[in-house]
């Protein structure tokens, strides 16, 4: 088959959100690749995670989707407010995030490549 079709939710569930990438292998076969990662992510009102990433081996970019986050660098921040706005950091770089705390938050992260954790 030379497509595939699903539900970001529902393909993702087992993973964080994480849906395509080299971890899909023996899996889903269709949703496996070693160049890039792709995650969905429905994040309720006042989520958050307050611990630093440490250091990602990975470049990523997170599009916002709906509502609003806050992701704090160690030399500085960027705050996604309207659908589209987006933020990219490279490797080696750490971060911390902060969700809406009325509303759900939506996001896209894309990072690249594909490791392994």
């Amino acid at each position: 088959m030379s497509w595939y079709a699903g539900n970001a939710d529902l393909d993702g569930a087992d993973d964080g959100g994480w849906f395509f990438g080299r971890f899909m292998a023996g899996r889903v076969p269709a949703l496996t690749s070693d160049e890039v990662e792709v995650k969905w992510a429905r994040l309720a009102p006042g989520s958050r995670d307050d611990r630093w990433s440490g250091p990602e081996p990975q470049t990523s970019l997170v599009v916002l989707v709906s509502g609003s986050q806050r992701l704090v660098f160690r030399e500085g921040e960027a705050h996604l407010c309207r659908p589209g706005d987006y933020v990219v950091w490279f490797p080696g770089d750490e971060h911390t995030w902060q969700s809406s705390e009325t509303e759900e938050t939506t996001t896209i992260t894309v990072r690249w490549p594909s490791a392994v954790e």
